[in-house]
């Protein structure tokens, strides 16, 4: 006899997907500003608070933003999910 697919897994299987996408979000936020304004010569760098405008957007401005989208993440999209055998029968 066949067994009922769990729900869980279909919920790990789509928080663990909007991780992943929140992580390749982070990454090209972070490589295009690094990368297309850490591109010119140094000497020509703008500063934003001591730091260059490249790191400053791409290492602390990016920071902020994800973490943010990973608290409204966790807030409004996941879901608590009992991991017991139990709470599958409630």
């Amino acid at each position: 006899m066949k067994q009922p697919k769990d729900r869980r897994f279909a919920i790990a299987n789509r928080e663990a997907r909007i991780g992943v996408v929140l992580a390749i979000i982070h990454f090209i936020w972070w490589f295009g500003f690094a990368y297309g304004l850490g591109g010119e010569n140094p000497g020509e760098y703008t500063y934003i608070l001591g730091f260059p405008a490249w790191f400053f957007y791409s290492c602390i401005v990016g920071f902020v933003i994800i973490v943010l989208l990973v608290v409204a993440c966790v807030k409004w999209i996941f879901v608590d999910v009992p991991l017991d055998e139990e709470g599958e029968q409630r």
